[in-house]
């Protein structure tokens, strides 16, 4: 496995690296990447053996579709059928943390596999530059999941990325950590009114602004056949620590591990096994890029329990404690 750190290189050797990216991903190979959300576990989205490997690294149910990640709109649009509303929010939020599902084309050459037999596809242009270099050398789309063990908390920095699936890669491309620390928020523009899928890096509310009107909410967590879902994420189990996770804490035991939020601890803080606090000043863009890189620093203290204080449900709030129920869910 070979590491890149992308911060380190000379404008000469950074077309040099971005085009060995390419290659490994052209010859079938699965490379770790950063976006300003998590670290991306890649593969070429139109090479089905190549997914199919993806798949085996992450530990990843098949029924569980795969957001293919472009590197502009052109690109986008020659796998995916674009409506208004779905050209809206590309317009408004593209390169960004948005996730539009939308109908496939018929000639897409996107792996069936990658969008578990699904006739929609989730597409993003990730706001990265160096992926998007990657993407643009490769010439077609990567289908790049969160670089982790399936189920477990989505890694924020290379290193972490490394400890889950660094066995399984020719290359793992470090640009430090990521900006946003949250997963895309999914918006599916297939029907009559766009639904909301996930909540994630764009608050619900910014593009209910854009669209003048308020999204549709999906009816569960797994839709329709709870074997399954309509987009990534929505597992009613997922981004777990090995911890056990309690919510709504105002108190903590002795064996607990704390993940805090805001200036006041509660009850027993003080003599908690670990305490990190997402933001001592209660911001949620903070919390939102702490979140991941906390929940692993907890699970690490030997807790049997992370404690976690209430997040409110504001803003990025929404896709805070959407992880955080989720890592709650029973296993």
């Amino acid at each position: 496995m070979e590491l890149w750190h992308v911060n380190e290189t000379s404008p000469e050797e950074y077309d040099t690296r971005t085009s060995a990216a390419a290659r490994h991903l052209a010859a079938g190979a699965l490379v770790v990447v950063p976006t300003e959300t998590v670290y991306g576990l890649a593969a070429d989205a139109t090479n089905g053996e190549a997914v199919a490997r993806l798949y085996a690294a992450k530990g990843r149910p098949r029924f569980n579709p795969l957001i293919s990640h472009v590197c502009g709109r052109d690109m986008a649009e020659t796998h995916g059928i674009f409506d208004e509303t779905a050209s809206k929010l590309a317009d408004r939020f593209w390169p960004g943390p948005l996730t539009l599902v939308v109908p496939k084309r018929p000639d897409s050459g996107i792996s069936d596999l990658a969008t578990a037999g699904l006739d929609t596809v989730a597409l993003r242009w990730p706001d990265s530059p160096v992926t998007r270099a990657i993407i643009e050398k490769l010439g077609r789309p990567v289908a790049a999941p969160s670089a982790n063990r399936s189920g477990r908390v989505s890694p924020t920095t290379a290193e972490a990325a490394s400890a889950e699936v660094g066995d399984s890669v020719a290359l793992i491309v470090d640009a430090g950590s990521c900006r946003v620390g949250l997963e895309s928020t999914i918006v599916a523009c297939t029907g009559d009114r766009p639904t909301l899928l996930r909540p994630g890096g764009i608050p619900t509310g910014e593009i209910e602004a854009v669209l003048g009107a308020p999204l549709a909410r999906h009816a569960g967590d797994t839709g329709p056949d709870p074997e399954a879902p309509a987009a990534p994420g929505m597992l009613a189990s997922h981004y777990a620590p090995r911890a056990k996770v309690r919510l709504a804490a105002d108190r903590v035991g002795a064996d607990e591990a704390l993940l805090a939020f805001g200036p006041a601890l509660p009850q027993g803080a003080d003599a908690a096994r670990a305490v990190l606090n997402l933001s001592e000043r209660g911001d949620l863009v903070d919390a939102a890029a702490n979140l991941f890189t906390y929940l692993r620093e907890l699970d690490a203290s030997g807790a049997g329990t992370i404690a976690v204080m209430p997040i409110p449900e504001t803003g990025l709030g929404e896709a805070i404690n959407d992880r955080l129920r989720r890592a709650a869910a029973p296993r």
